[in-house]
């Protein structure tokens, strides 16, 4: 009897099987610490190489309401979820008109918020800039904004973000900074730069401008690995977890998920990741519990960004 040769697969094509016939990785739900909310594609500037495609006029994610967003934060405390961190990302959070509304829930909830932003124009706003102050007095270092600050020099900053958009970002950074609000920052390691060199390039930068981050703290600068999608990935097996010694408790989709509203949907749907808003297979439900679930690594930047890179979108 002739059996029919394995059909050849291409790497990140099947859910259960790598290219070379080995066995994928997956990570188990472990407990909902954060909850991200997409407040929306659109984004005042576009990026050359943004993680999640966002632009002036990308509205594929539409901006979720603060009434979506409290369904969810009910679900929350009904379930009595170990939930410590609600996150906002994008696009541009402040573009959404119902930014300031989510935050103050969630941080009148009890929890603590963190705001991805590019610190430019759509924060420094006068009722964006007023409504921060205002949250910041009730609820103190609860609330956090991480700035994206993809390079200390201007020169390879706007190479990825457009001509000025460095010294828009620093002057929103140093309104921030004045007002004593609790700021990290993410950066890239885009330049090839070695890690001690660009954290000492960040420290120089800080200090001149008065800006209170430690740069050699990866808390407080996170350097998320590049994300070129014409770069080979290795798929990542079972096998690699030993190897690696890496924990896969530790990667996001352990400890997280994201709400997303898609343009046209009816309701808002819960994601595995951050970077992955998109593809089919990572969409787990409309509801937090539907979702948690194990997650099979099946893309490039669940090798490139988490297992490989170690990156983490959460604060915790």
């Amino acid at each position: 009897m002739t059996i029919a040769p394995s059909p050849v697969l291409e790497k990140f094509s099947h859910p259960d099987i790598t290219a070379k016939g080995e066995r994928r990785a997956s990570v188990s739900f472990h407990k909902l610490e954060t909850l991200w909310i997409n407040t929306g594609t659109l984004c005042n500037i576009e990026c050359a190489n943004c993680y999640i495609h966002s632009s002036p006029t990308e509205d594929r994610l539409a901006y979720i309401s603060a009434a979506e967003v409290a369904t969810f934060l009910d679900e929350i405390a009904r379930e009595k979820l170990a939930t410590h961190e609600i996150g906002f990302t994008g696009g541009e959070p402040f573009m959404n008109p119902d930014i300031l509304t989510m935050v103050g829930d969630a941080l009148q909830r009890g929890h603590d918020a963190l705001i991805l932003t590019n610190a430019m124009q759509p924060m420094m706003r006068p009722r964006i800039r007023e409504g921060l102050l205002a949250l910041k007095a009730r609820h103190g270092a609860r609330l956090r904004l991480r700035v994206s600050i993809d390079h200390y020099t201007a020169a390879l900053h706007d190479a990825e973000r457009g001509a000025g958009s460095f010294d828009k970002t620093m002057e929103g950074m140093s309104w921030l900074a004045s007002e004593g609000f609790s700021i990290t920052v993410a950066g890239r390691t885009s330049s090839g730069e070695d890690e001690a060199l660009e954290r000492a390039g960040y420290a120089e930068l800080f200090s001149g401008r008065l800006i209170p981050v430690d740069a050699y703290n990866p808390a407080a600068l996170v350097l998320f690995p590049e994300m070129d999608e014409r770069v080979d990935v290795p798929e990542i097996t079972t096998a690699c977890w030993d190897i690696l010694h890496v924990d896969p408790a530790s990667m996001m989709c352990a400890t997280s998920r994201m709400v997303v509203k898609r343009k046209g949907a009816t309701r808002p749907r819960v994601v595995a990741c951050t970077l992955l808003p998109d593809d089919p297979q990572f969409d787990l439900g409309d509801t937090l519990a539907e979702s948690f679930r194990p997650v099979k690594l099946n893309h490039r930047h669940c090798a490139k960004f988490c297992v490989l890179g170690g990156g983490s979108c959460s604060a915790n």
